[in-house]
């Protein structure tokens, strides 16, 4: 496993200390006590309540919802109806939501074991896709585990569910084959695998081919590590999280397709465009920057997020930005519009292209506060 310490929050601590440790040799400086600058926050229980009830929790779930996904498209295999493969469809989309949400956290395990593209691999490779079905007479999770990521993770699996979602996202038990039905589960097992292996490096043991290594919780929870060096990189590493996602959703996700006219909009480049499960994807890796920032999943009772370090520096911030959270998630959940169109539908309609240049601007403005106003708190912390 490659160990990356925080360049950033090295710089940022070297800083910090410099400030904090240089002598004059001036005598008249030996009488005078510098104002203290900065702010004070107490980050403990902060980044233990994102680490076990935000991240491990978030994961905890995406295993669990893969688990009831493998057991539905199992069922689907021996019972092949109507119901069985609606249950399938559901379940894909109930195990989407944690991994979208866990977007915002995108660091660790999920990254250096490379299970992000083994997961989420987009666009699909559909060519080589057909060819599969069109050439083998079956398939094992043993032979997929090995096959590129473009033909397998969810979008195989929502190719496989929906169909082409070109006219529709309701793909029908007649229209499913039966060496699709078992390419779908055989896919599924790998997938509930490498679940299995994200939850496992993030609370057993953060390389799995080394059992001595520590849980990948515990090198947050407890820094001064070969990966964070102080209490400051681990939140430089939440606050980069939350960063990524969202430029990732405005300036990737939704802009990419979107192109700069009808004419150069783009629905290959639309993730979940099978399912047509897109805007649902987008407004959920915003609300997974929420669960971080606020410290808690909704409806959940109030715990300290990123919300109270920044709140500790500037209130006015604080609340700003929170509220700059809930205009983006709104503004991508309002790209729909009265009649619930989908976003590959939305990029080549005119009115549904200024609700989506709204969404794209208030990711924008959320990005340039949590680079400009949130991140830069780190200069100023007194730890």
């Amino acid at each position: 496993m490659k160990l990356h310490k925080s360049l950033i929050a090295l710089t940022v601590s070297t800083a910090l200390l410099a400030g904090c440790g240089s002598s004059s040799s001036s005598n008249d400086d030996k009488d005078v006590t510098p104002a203290p600058t900065g702010f004070s926050f107490q980050a403990t229980e902060m980044i233990t309540n994102l680490t076990n009830d935000v991240i491990v929790a978030g994961y905890e779930a995406l295993n669990d919802k893969a688990e009831i996904f493998v057991n539905a498209t199992q069922t689907l295999v021996n019972t092949p109806t109507a119901e069985n493969l609606a249950a399938a469809q559901q379940a894909w989309k109930d195990v989407r939501v944690p991994w979208e949400q866990g977007e915002a956290h995108i660091f660790g395990p999920v990254d250096a074991l490379s299970i992000d593209p083994h997961l989420d691999t987009w666009p699909l490779n559909t060519s080589d896709l057909s060819a599969l079905l069109a050439n083998q007479t079956s398939f094992s999770a043993d032979e997929i585990k090995n096959w590129n990521d473009d033909v397998q993770g969810f979008h195989t699996m929502e190719f496989l569910l929906f169909g082409d979602g070109v006219t529709d996202n309701d793909k029908s038990i007649d229209e499913m084959t039966e060496l699709e039905r078992e390419y779908l589960s055989a896919t599924a097992e790998v997938f509930k695998n490498h679940t299995q292996t994200l939850f496992d490096a993030w609370t057993v043991a953060n390389d799995p081919n080394d059992s001595a290594s520590p849980a990948y919780k515990d090198l947050l929870l407890d820094p001064n590590n070969d990966i964070y060096a102080s209490q400051l990189g681990v939140i430089e590493e939440l606050i980069n999280g939350m960063i990524g996602i969202v430029d990732e959703v405005g300036n990737g996700k939704i802009a990419e397709p979107f192109g700069t006219s009808i004419e150069t909009s783009d629905t290959s480049t639309v993730e979940s465009q099978y399912s047509w499960n897109s805007l649902v994807d987008f407004s959920d890796n915003i609300q997974g920057v929420q669960n971080v920032y606020r410290g808690e999943y909704p409806e959940q009772a109030d715990k300290q997020g990123i919300i109270d370090f920044v709140e500790a520096a500037d209130a006015t911030v604080a609340a700003r930005v929170d509220g700059e959270i809930e205009a983006a998630i709104a503004a991508i959940k309002a790209i729909a519009g009265d009649n619930n169109m989908p976003f590959r539908q939305a990029i080549g309609d005119e009115a549904a292209r200024e609700r989506i240049q709204t969404a794209i601007d208030a990711l924008t403005v959320l990005q340039s506060s949590l680079e400009n106003d949130v991140l830069t708190l780190l200069q100023q912390w007194q730890q």
